[in-house]
Parts: C-alpha cells; sequence; structure tokens
C-alpha cells in the first residue's frame, strides 16, 4: 500500500473556507489514501521530513515562523500554495513593471523612498544615495492628479490614499512612517472586475464594486460576460502564469476598453462564502481541492520548483544524519 499523502491548511481568522475544503480534500482523496486537515506546526528541525505533501499557506504573511517552515517544507520535497519564496519577494511596484513588459494595461506608477527609516539609520551617511528633496513636480508630471498612494506591500485596502492636489499628496505620505509607497495614476473606472484565480489557468471574473462595504463588494447579480469576460481572463492568466501563483485575485479597472490591472498581488485571497457568494465558494472549493490532490498524487509539478538554483543541487543528494544522531 502506497504510504498515506496528508495536505495541510495554514489558516488566519477565516471560518467558512477551512472545513468545506478540507471536507472535500478527504472525499475527492479517499481512494487514493489522501487526507486533508489543519497543519499543525511548532519548533521545526532543519531537516524535519515534511509530514504534509502539500501545504495550502493563508496566513504565513502574518505569521514569519510559518513562512521559515513553509520555505524549508519546499526544500525537503513539500509542494507549498503559493511558493513561499516568491510570496516574499514579490512587490506591487515590481508587478506593475512586469505587466507592462507581459502587455497587460497598468495605471501609471512610481516607487517612493520612505518616509522614515528606522534609528540606526544615519540619514548623512546611510541615506547618500537618495535624491532628497524628492522632485514631487516630477513624479505628479508622470501619475498625473488625482492619483492614488498605497504600501508597495501589503493589501486589504490598508493605508490606501486618493490624494487631488499636491497638499493632500505630501500630507498622506508624511504619514505614511516605514512603509514603503508607489504613487499611481487614478484610474476613473466605469467597471471592475476580479477574477478569482485557481491553478493558473482556472479564472472565475465577478463585478466587484471596491467601494461598498466589504461584505457586498462582489456583484454576482451583474455577471461579468462577452468581450470583458474573455479579456479579463485572458490577461489575468498572463500575469498569474508568469508568477507562478496558483491562489490569487487579479483586480482591472474598466475606462472605455482598457482593462488596468490594479491588484494582483492577492496570494491569499478572499475564500469566505459570505463575501464571494455561495456559487463562487463551490467554484473555489471544487477548484481548490482539485488542485491541491493534483500534486498529492504527483499528477502536476509546482511551476517554481525546477526553477530554484538550489533546487538542481539538493534533488540528487542523499538527506545526511543530523549532527549527534
Amino acid at each position: 500500500m502506497a504510504p498515506k499523502k496528508i495536505v495541510g491548511l495554514l489558516v488566519g481568522r477565516e471560518n467558512t473556507f477551512p472545513g468545506p475544503f478540507l471536507e472535500m480534500v478527504n472525499q475527492k482523496g479517499k481512494a487514493d489514501g489522501i487526507t486533508g486537515e489543519l497543519a499543525v506546526l511548532g519548533g521545526t528541525p532543519e531537516l524535519a521530513e515534511p509530514y504534509h505533501a502539500v501545504l495550502v499557506d493563508r496566513i504565513s504573511h502574518e505569521v514569519p515562523y510559518y513562512r521559515a517552515h513553509l520555505k524549508s517544507a519546499v526544500l525537503m520535497g513539500a509542494v507549498v500554495v503559493n511558493d513561499p519564496f516568491w510570496w516574499e519577494a514579490d512587490e506591487k511596484f515590481f508587478e506593475c513593471t512586469l505587466a507592462r513588459k507581459l502587455g497587460v494595461a497598468v495605471p501609471k506608477t512610481v516607487v517612493l523612498p520612505n518616509k522614515q527609516y528606522i534609528p540606526d539609520i544615519d540619514h548623512v551617511r546611510s541615506l547618500r544615495n537618495l535624491q532628497f528633496p524628492l522632485d514631487w513636480e516630477h513624479i505628479v508630471s508622470y501619475t498625473g492628479l488625482p492619483a492614488v498612494l498605497k504600501p508597495n506591500t501589503g493589501g486589504g485596502w490598508k493605508d490606501v490614499f486618493i490624494v487631488h492636489t499636491m497638499e493632500e499628496l505630501i500630507t498622506a505620505y508624511d504619514q505614511t512612517g516605514l512603509k514603503t509607497m508607489i504613487l499611481q495614476e487614478f484610474i476613473d473606472w466605469d467597471d471592475y472586475v476580479r477574477c478569482i484565480c485557481i491553478g493558473r489557468e482556472h479564472v472565475m471574473p465577478i463585478r466587484y464594486n471596491p467601494k461598498a462595504p466589504f461584505e457586498a463588494r462582489y456583484q454576482i447579480s451583474q455577471p461579468v460576460e462577452g468581450t470583458l469576460r474573455d479579456q479579463a481572463i485572458k490577461d489575468a492568466r498572463t500575469l498569474v502564469e508568469a508568477l507562478g501563483y496558483d491562489m490569487d485575485t487579479v483586480e482591472f479597472a474598466i475606462k472605455g476598453d482598457v482593462l488596468y490591472a490594479i491588484d494582483f498581488l492577492n496570494p491569499a485571497p478572499d475564500f469566505d462564502n459570505f463575501s464571494i457568494k455561495e456559487d463562487s465558494f463551490r467554484w473555489v472549493v471544487d477548484k481548490m481541492s482539485d488542485l491541491v490532490l493534483a500534486y498529492a498524487r504527483g499528477e502536476a509539478t509546482p511551476p517554481w520548483r525546477e526553477e530554484y538554483r538550489w533546487w538542481k543541487y539538493v534533488k540528487k543528494t542523499p538527506v545526511p544524519n543530523p549532527v549527534g544522531t
């Protein structure tokens, strides 16, 4: 009999996705001896054989120990969704550059130096490569006003400022502290679509209103159809394939006939049924369970595995015994 394979789920405060997802994994994986469970981690040795064949990560951005464990688990042969190495390195400004190179429209974007630094930074010697003061007139001549000031990493619409004047921009920037911010052209959109993306292949575009209360943002009653749907799926697939994200959401602000990719760094996307609504929720549970089972069975290979330099060395090297054993 083949050894039992376990899919582990790491979650935070969400409470509607974990139960149905694990139930579906257990139901679909029963014939192959694959089970799903909430992962329990604590104190990871450096050569620990992975207990989980697959780990679904939805919280390591808030719990650094999990990220450390996940990177080691990848090196030891486990599959992690999403790639913990790339997630840690990924930033919105890089994604904007990538989108432009891929032919996906994005708002004009400028990355800004931090407003503040930790106390050990010597402002004379440590920052000698920084232009000071910033040429705000030149920056704004590129992005235009109004503009959006937001963190280069992070999400949930936290610390996002819409500024209409130079005075508002400087006031908002002065509140950003240690965060690295980007300034982005404001798209006065006519329509807005958020795409849930699973496995870099399956894309569900849903009309979305970021101005509405959180639980009412997904506009299920107004389906995305026709050319808009086709273009949203095409551009979303282009982005998640390039990024290697197996679960993500990609947001597009539509102005005229142009789809501007606004936010596509969402590798722990909202999967709660009360926000994405029941039909979308069932679709997510179905596609996510199929994804992790394909990895657990060895029917699929993570898009990033062969790209890491260290993987080429460790995959053929026997694991030594830890010192002292």
